[in-house]
């Protein structure tokens, strides 16, 4: 059982993260789509939606244990677009270690794709009762 305490501590912490970002970005919708048109990432409100919903919907996913290999998969990808797109300038120490901090999210997250939600989840209730 500790294994699995651990699977679901795992998917906790990386959901808490993409939730608080999400709901920082629902607050300040403005703010948001400046600074993703800032970055020269073209239809910023399109990009500001599909954040919203890879952090916010990804997140509640994870919480819940459902889908989770989909959603840690869709997350990873977006978190490795958004490390290109808005942490490229390696000459920045600061935004080198933002850089590397998604990629280590996007390495967690492949760490639920490949090994899924674990024994206390949605996903692992549906797999008993079918």
């Amino acid at each position: 059982m500790q294994d699995a305490t651990i699977a679901a501590a795992g998917r906790v912490l990386l959901a808490v993260l993409f939730l608080l970002s999400g709901l920082a970005k629902l607050a300040a919708p403005a703010a948001t789509i400046g600074y993703i048109a800032s970055a020269g990432v073209p239809f910023p409100l399109l990009g500001y939606v599909v954040a919203l919903g890879v952090e916010l919907g990804g997140s509640l996913l994870l919480l819940a244990g459902f889908h989770v290999r989909i959603a840690a998969a869709t997350m990873a990808a977006f978190t490795i677009a958004a490390a290109l797109a808005f942490h490229n300038n390696f000459a920045d120490q600061n935004e080198m270690i933002h850089f590397l901090k998604n990629v280590a999210l996007a390495g967690g997250l492949l760490q639920v794709v490949a090994f899924g939600a674990g024994p206390f989840s949605l996903d692992a209730r549906r797999v008993r009762v079918a």
